[in-house]
């Protein structure tokens, strides 16, 4: 009945539109509800009393403006805040004091001005995170393209595996970014299938020993599947993704000759996914911020982007699971833990990385 009765009151003429100042709105209003008032007084008893009436309705004004103002002055501050918006600060605020209509709508707009500039704070640092990034394999790129042409190096196969290894560099950060781009969209599809999780870690075992020995680390790989076949509802490209992420980081932190592990197994309705290496650790001050984009942490080396453990993390909620940096058995090295449920979860409504 209510929302019969506002859409009914939509469809009627909006004579006080023209009117740029709420406050003249209120006053017109005032005056307007008097003279009907006063109108149908007037025909229903034939008599008026002028000077009354019109000392009322002056008095009625004058109370009108002035309450009037505390009313429309979150009104005239959002409009203010707006054009300076347009101009790039998002810094300012509306005060809101009342607990009306006028007052939520403060509200809502000091949210949505905070997560503009957060949303904004965040567009510059990845402008300026992903400059530094191109420009590092890109100047080191140059060098050796350089050097080659002016004669002062020769084109031997160490130095093409440098300037290999800058390109590949170069591969891996646009690829990542496009995921990246692909992820804020929410245009990326999941194609869950149920699969054996120990015929899956052997598959991911297997490309990330030819991807370590290819980029020289010198790493022993141990793979540990489930006791007994197990299964996950899971998308495999992505989960594959997933784990070699984390491989990855794991074989560049490692010492030579040092060991790689990846544990799989069932954790009640949880499959459970361990990468370990026996590097330097990550402090547990900087476990959590370590899923920031392009945060590498003083352990990072090799050329990472820092963008993959944020995607690592934005898979891993979207198959309604959870990855988390835990205290290595050993108390040496890291580990990385990735929960997922055997069964489809549904994914959360939004996702960052």
């Amino acid at each position: 009945m209510k929302d019969l009765l506002t859409r009914t009151l939509d469809l009627l003429p909006r004579p006080l539109d023209p009117v740029r100042s709420i406050k003249l709105k209120l006053a017109l209003l005032l005056f307007a509800s008097a003279a009907a008032g006063l109108a149908y007084f007037w025909y229903a008893t034939q008599w008026i009393p002028y000077i009354t009436s019109a000392t009322a309705l002056l008095v009625g004004l004058a109370t009108s403006q002035i309450l009037a103002h505390g009313m429309t002055s979150p009104l005239r501050d959002m409009t203010a805040a707006v054009r300076a918006m347009r101009r790039g600060d998002y810094t300012r605020r509306v005060r809101a004091t009342s607990r009306d209509e006028v007052g939520e709508l403060a509200d809502a707009f000091n949210q949505m001005a905070a997560d503009l500039a957060a949303a904004d704070r965040q567009r510059r640092e990845l402008i300026a995170n992903v400059s530094h990034e191109l420009r590092t394999p890109i100047t080191a790129l140059q060098g050796v393209l350089e050097n080659i042409v002016d004669g002062v190096a020769e084109p031997e196969p160490a130095t093409l595996r440098t300037a290999l290894h800058q390109t590949e560099r170069l591969g891996r950060l646009v690829a990542e970014l496009l995921d990246l781009s692909r992820l804020d969209a929410g245009v990326q599809p999941m194609r869950r299938v149920r699969f054996d999780v120990a015929e899956f870690l052997d598959e991911v075992a297997d490309e990330a020993a030819v991807t370590a020995s290819g980029a020289g680390h010198d790493i022993k790989l141990a793979v540990r599947p489930p006791a007994g076949p197990v299964t996950v509802h899971a998308d495999p490209a992505r989960l594959h993704q997933v784990l070699a992420n984390l491989l990855d980081n794991a074989a560049r932190h490692s010492p030579p000759g040092g060991t790689v592990s990846v544990v799989g197994r069932l954790d009640d309705d949880h499959v459970v996914f361990e990468v370990g290496d026996e590097g330097p650790g990550i402090p547990p001050a900087q476990r959590e911020s370590v899923f920031d984009r392009f945060t590498r942490g003083d352990r990072a080396v090799g050329g990472g982007t820092g963008l993959g453990l944020a995607i690592a993390q934005w898979v891993v909620q979207m198959h309604g699971g959870a990855i988390a940096i835990v205290d290595p058995p050993s108390g040496t090295g890291c580990l990385v833990r990735v929960s997922l449920p055997r069964t489809a979860a549904p994914a959360p409504a939004a996702v960052t990385a």
